[in-house]
């Protein structure tokens, strides 16, 4: 296979040395930094189609008395970064994010409030001497006042925090991006596998028949009754084997219309071949190279790292807490305890409301505070502090993790490949064994005197049973290794929307030609993991 196969597209925005990604706007006041590119180029080759694949059978477009919905790959991966719901929910945290952002940047501006006052007070009341008298008096205020209630450290750190946060977000609705092209990418493979089956098995059908048609008109002197039973006992099996197929195909279509919030009831037929390999990563490359690209350019590092930069700032806040002062600002023109700070105020006695005029009366305090002696602001700093090494051992086992999906996908993406070439070799074989085996169900040959067909249908019907392996491990082998190169694509942190960009993505008749894009400018603000 090297051949049709490997028509395998050249994703050129996956021509990664000379391409980046731009950023992607995901609402206003927020943008999610653009990755660079990452130092790995694509392969693909359009050679002659092999004996194999010029001897598969028909691929359906769509099955008997289902409604087919034509889909292709470049249009499943743009959908990937526009419908699925896990996207929507970490766009949502990013804005929720950046708003709290928003507001730590404005902690230390006042609140206004604006407001009418009316005071009475009848029987008795004390002065400041002690004595004890009856009065009745009211009062009446229109005015406003500023209320500033802050803590010094927490308008200089809460922005600072708030900042870290909204990148951990940003990075977050990337990897949000990068999962659903994956999981887009391993749903419509899964298609493409079912439906080869499902057209191996109908092929195995066809074949079974014309067996069955040939054995029906042998005689009982060359083909006994129980070998005619047989054919038709196969036969019935392999018309199994096709429902089964049609099963797994339709459940597939229901997983990838999922997961593009599709019409459910609508079959995903692909319009490419199902035999169609994709060659997104070198897997020449050794691990030692792709390893640390992957913990260069993960989002979900990024992620870390800003949350583990939030939890720093946090402990300095904390460390700074009893040390700088809270702000309080606030109204003292009106009775009892002062609401409103300016406005027009008048009173009198028994309800005469007079000597009316402007007054303005603030309140302002510096307050230290130490909470508990001291030992409560000591207890904050070691929480914080365990939540700093909480962040850093998260970002320890993304790290791991990471490394792991590199090589669990390298390594199943060289298997895949492998066992590929074995397939194509069994599936070659057994196609040929099949259909020597019919031409020699209807030959005879002479033993002892008495004529003996050459191959007996029992021999066919065991040939037609390891056509219908070999069609599925041709093509299970195949679906493996285009989920393998996207999970690998994935685990090297590559962004999304570099694969879903229209004019990147050619149509799969032809490979793509090199691009000739300059190299994006390095504009992205990424910081690498600590």
């Amino acid at each position: 296979m090297g051949r049709m196969r490997n028509l395998g597209i050249t994703l050129l925005c996956g021509l990664l040395p000379v391409m980046g990604c731009r950023a992607t706007r995901i609402h206003d006041g927020a943008r999610i930094a653009p990755l660079p590119a990452l130092p790995i180029a694509l392969s693909s080759s359009a050679e002659s189609p092999s004996a194999v694949t010029s001897n598969l059978p028909v691929i359906p477009t769509d099955m008997p008395d289902e409604r087919p919905l034509p889909i292709n790959l470049p249009t499943a991966l743009q959908l990937a970064g526009a419908n699925p719901l896990d996207i929507v929910f970490a766009g949502e945290r990013l804005r929720a994010a950046d708003a709290q952002l928003k507001r730590a940047n404005v902690g230390w501006l006042p609140t206004v409030q604006l407001g009418i006052d009316y005071y009475r007070h009848d029987g008795r009341i004390q002065d400041v001497t002690g004595n004890v008298f009856d009065t009745s008096k009211s009062s009446f205020m229109v005015g406003a006042t500023p209320n500033v209630v802050f803590a010094v450290t927490d308008a200089i750190y809460a922005p600072l925090v708030a900042k870290q946060v909204v990148r951990a977000r940003q990075s977050d609705v990337q990897a949000a991006r990068n999962d659903s092209l994956l999981s887009v990418a391993e749903a419509y493979f899964n298609v493409q596998q079912a439906r080869g089956e499902w057209a191996g098995a109908a092929d195995s059908v066809r074949r079974t028949e014309d067996l069955a048609k040939r054995v029906e008109r042998l005689s009982e002197i060359l083909v006994p009754a129980a070998e005619k039973s047989r054919a038709l006992t196969e036969l019935a099996h392999r018309r199994q084997t096709v429902e089964a197929a049609a099963e797994r195909w339709q459940t597939a279509s229901a997983d990838l219309n999922r997961i593009l919030r599709l019409d459910p009831s609508a079959l995903a037929a692909p319009m490419e071949a199902p035999h169609l390999q994709l060659n997104l990563i070198d897997l020449s490359r050794p691990l030692d190279d792709l390893i640390p690209v992957a913990l260069t350019y993960r989002p979900e590092l990024s992620s870390h790292q800003a949350l583990g930069q939030a939890a720093l700032a946090r402990i300095r806040q904390e460390k700074m807490r009893p040390l700088l002062p809270s702000v309080l600002i606030r109204g003292a023109a009106t009775n009892p305890a002062g609401t409103l700070a300016a406005g027009f105020f008048g009173g009198g006695s028994d309800g005469n409301m007079s000597s009316l005029g402007i007054r303005n009366t603030i309140d302002l305090q510096l307050l230290w505070e130490v909470q508990n002696l001291g030992f409560g602001n000591r207890a904050l700093v070691r929480q914080r502090e365990a939540e700093n090494q909480e962040a850093i051992l998260s970002l320890f086992q993304t790290q791991d993790r990471i490394a792991a999906d590199v090589v669990q996908a390298r390594a199943q993406a060289i298997a895949a490949a492998r066992r590929l070439q074995q397939a194509e070799v069994e599936l070659k074989n057994a196609v040929v064994t099949v259909e020597k085996n019919v031409e020699g169900v209807q030959q005879t040959r002479s033993v002892g005197g008495s004529l003996v067909l050459v191959f007996r249908p029992q021999e066919v019907v065991a040939a037609i049973q390891s056509l219908d392996q070999a069609y599925r491990d041709y093509y299970g082998a195949i679906a493996d290794s285009n989920r393998a190169q996207f999970r690998l694509y994935h685990a090297l942190g590559q962004p999304a929307q570099c694969l879903v960009n229209d004019q990147n993505l050619p149509a799969f008749a032809t490979p793509a030609a090199p691009s000739t894009a300059k190299p994006a400018d390095r504009d992205d603000g990424f910081i690498p993991p600590f």
